[in-house]
């Protein structure tokens, strides 16, 4: 089984940043890609930023410019930076691990999602 651990989610002025991060432990053997999602009240949740185990990034036209997304492969650890953040940023951000082995001897992949985190950014 694995657990991911989100941090960093608050209240923010419009123009101001935070920065997410989200920890994966557990048995581990690969983890392809990681990344953030968000909920809005009354909206699906949506792609924020992924980024693979190679450091290919993937970002939503809404944070482009905006957000980074980076990632630690030896911590199996991945960070969202938020600047110059915005009212309609506000969502539970959830961090999300894809394509994940958890054994040499198990071919199969997972797929896991962190329990959220709120991000409140006001005007």
């Amino acid at each position: 089984q694995v657990q991911l651990v989100e941090s960093g989610g608050g209240l923010a002025q419009a123009g101001g940043s935070l920065r997410l991060s989200c920890a994966a432990s557990g048995s581990i053997f690969i983890i392809d890609t990681m990344g953030w999602y968000r909920q809005a009240p009354g909206k699906q949740r949506a792609l924020v930023a992924v980024v693979n185990s190679g450091g290919i990034t993937n970002y939503a036209d809404s944070v482009k410019g905006r957000f980074t997304i980076s990632r630690d492969n030896a911590k199996n650890t991945v960070y969202l930076q938020m600047n110059n953040l915005k009212p309609e940023d506000t969502a539970v951000y959830y961090c999300n691990a894809d394509n994940v082995r958890i054994g040499v001897r198990d071919p199969m992949f997972y797929h896991y999602w962190g329990q959220g985190t709120q991000v409140t950014v006001s005007s």
